[in-house]
């Protein structure tokens, strides 16, 4: 109990800190947003009288101290209220409640995939020596070097514009609206497979290598060796010994990947023009649309903390090790 009270208050404050930083870097960029925001309406029509206080309030960089200001920062962010995005002509937060549900599905699934199927095929690449299964380390391993949108524009080329089997762009298709049917959710899945396929290959030999290491420097262990004398079948040596303690390092950088899930893929969105969380915080810079950007990546820093706070609970039940240390 004392151990998850520390990862609690530990995680707490590391959130303050996110908060923080998150408050302060807007305000440190030249120029005013409020201003900026300001000539841009100037460009196309004649703002009203008392745009410009209209405008510095909803961006919270009004007259006042920077203490006030931080304090209805901390208020409005506890209530999930993020301000209003001029970029996109919504709140905040109904920007990234719309944007999330794709990145979840495109991203997380194709986390999840190659996580689940690197370390797999690394373990059985450590475990059984194959050489067809060694083969693919230095495939992977290749393509994981390869800069991200190389690969999209590859599978773009061939799939999409030679063999015309899949969609070029876009979430779905522009003419169906967002419904729970069969014929939006076959769109939508078309269009997932080349941004998925693409996350996929480049993240594959990133686990494979590092799983198959882990095996092969886990299989001196005494205790392996040890399991192996007693005559405990070999599956279970694989799984219960080598492969459940070769995991770990893995894990922890699983968390770390889910919980950027949430920030997208910026590439794969932007190639493909997968309309994302990615996608937003993009037009966000392009645009200096402050409350998008902070809005975005509040919601970052939250996923990624959390997943690192479940990894650090659930840790002691992973490796016995850990909770004797704790």
């Amino acid at each position: 109990m004392k151990y998850f009270a520390r990862k609690c208050g530990f995680y707490l404050v590391a959130l303050w800190g996110a908060l923080t930083v998150n408050f302060f870097i807007p305000r440190l960029l030249p120029g005013n947003p409020a201003q900026i925001m300001l000539g841009k309406m100037e460009m196309t029509s004649t703002p009203p009288p008392g745009e410009y206080k209209i405008l510095e309030h909803l961006m919270g960089v009004g007259q006042g101290s920077i203490v006030s200001h931080y304090w209805a920062y901390l208020v409005q962010v506890s209530h999930l209220d993020f301000g209003f995005s001029f970029s996109q002509g919504e709140t905040v937060t109904h920007v990234i409640y719309q944007a999330l549900p794709w990145t979840l599905a495109l991203v997380g699934t194709a986390t999840v995939l190659s996580f689940i199927i690197g370390t797999t095929l690394g373990a059985l690449a450590g475990w059984t020596r194959n050489r067809w299964l060694e083969a693919l380390v230095p495939v992977t391993t290749f393509l994981t070097a390869m800069p991200y949108f190389f690969v999209a524009l590859i599978l773009v080329y061939y799939f999409g514009f030679i063999m015309h089997w899949l969609p070029l762009s876009g979430d779905s298709d522009p003419l169906l609206l967002p419904a729970w049917n069969w014929t939006f959710f076959s769109s939508a899945l078309q269009h997932a497979i080349l941004p998925a396929a693409t996350l996929i290959l480049v993240q594959l030999g990133g686990w494979m290598m590092s799983m198959r290491n882990m095996t092969l420097t886990t299989l001196s262990e005494d205790y392996v060796w040890a399991a192996e004398a007693k005559g405990i079948k070999s599956r279970r040596v694989m799984i219960g010994y080598a492969a459940r303690n070769a995991i770990l390092p893995s894990v922890t950088n699983f968390a770390i990947s889910i919980g950027m899930v949430v920030g997208g893929s910026i590439l794969m969105e932007l190639v493909f023009s997968y309309q994302g969380i990615g996608y937003y915080l993009i037009q966000a810079v392009e645009n200096d649309d402050y409350s998008l950007v902070q809005g975005i990546f509040f919601f970052i820093s939250v996923a990624v903390l959390l997943a690192n706070f479940i990894v650090d609970v659930m840790y002691g039940f992973i490796d016995p090790r850990t909770r004797q240390t704790q």
